[in-house]
């Protein structure tokens, strides 16, 4: 089964069961994944954390249920709210107004049927990518970071924004210029939260072995691993961000389909960008993707 089709077997599979309690173990079982490495690649499909995702799905068709004269809290246990002050809040959050509110002056319209968002929006210019795997220890990054989220593609609009403040308001050179270097190469890795959809991204350079780091900077780990390693196409600067989002697309919903490998539990995927990045034309990043074999 192709990644489309096992995913709207999947969504499918979700938009039969609203009413009814969905375990993520469950979905991954279904699509024969594990569950985080499931939860990363619905990411790339949908645009939302599987769990965000059922809890838009559910507050849809719970607001096209408000016109049918049902009593609100009946509605809201139906779809998993166990109170009506807790359905309000959630409700408020993604329509812009209460339930009530919504009631009287919205018509209720039946949600569109579940739908792919992003797989296959990809582009590496008929370039057929295959990655080179590299087994790393430890790595000590030192840098700056900021917290975001994966719903809706929040962290697809801050990161980029991130980066373009961190080079234009002196960061970038302080760093630089910093005794505690190993090597000049960023790293710009995610480090994935406790919370659903939450991450931490960090834009950082490797410090060298037992080097003292002020406290001005965030340290971090990225655990050792093996990588599949990719190469983007090079490009110029202005679609540079367009096409290493366009590979982090193919290889969600492309390359892990048909290697065998599938994301490296409770380890860390980076960006590594060196002097291949310095030009306005031919612009090339790494992509580390730390992978094991599918059981």
């Amino acid at each position: 089964m192709v990644y489309e089709e096992m995913f709207m077997d999947i969504l499918w599979y979700i938009e039969d069961r609203l009413t009814q309690p969905i375990e993520l173990a469950t979905l991954a079982a279904r699509a024969g994944f594990s569950p985080y490495h499931f939860s990363r690649v619905f990411r790339w499909a949908t645009g939302h954390t599987v769990m965000s995702y059922i809890r838009q799905r559910r507050l849809l068709h719970a607001a096209a249920e408000l016109s049918n004269g049902r009593r609100i809290i009946d509605i809201a246990l139906d779809y998993g709210f166990e109170t009506h002050s807790g359905f309000s809040r959630a409700f408020r959050r993604m329509f812009g107004c209460s339930p009530e509110t919504y009631r009287t002056r919205s018509r209720c319209a039946k949600p569109a049927p579940p739908a792919l968002s992003m797989i296959n929006q990809y582009q590496t210019g008929g370039v057929i990518m295959e990655p080179e795997f590299i087994s790393r220890p430890d790595i000590r990054v030192c840098g700056y970071s900021i917290e975001t989220r994966t719903d809706n593609g929040e962290n697809q609009r801050a990161i980029p924004e991130f980066w373009q403040a961190y080079m234009q308001d002196g960061r970038c050179q302080r760093l630089h210029r910093e005794p505690f270097l190993k090597a000049h190469a960023e790293y710009g890795a995610c480090f994935m939260g406790d919370g659903d959809g939450e991450m931490t991204y960090m834009i950082g350079v490797e410090a060298a072995p037992d080097a003292i780091v002020p406290e001005t900077y965030d340290v971090r780990t990225i655990p050792a691993a093996t990588y599949a390693v990719f190469s983007t196409p090079p490009t110029d600067k202005e679609n540079f961000t367009t096409v290493i989002q366009s590979v982090w697309s193919y290889i969600f919903s492309e390359w892990f389909p048909a290697s065998g490998y599938e994301y490296a539990d409770g380890c860390t995927d980076f960006e590594l960008y060196d002097e291949r990045c310095a030009g306005d034309t031919g612009n090339v990043c790494e992509i580390y993707l730390p992978v094991v074999k599918r059981a």
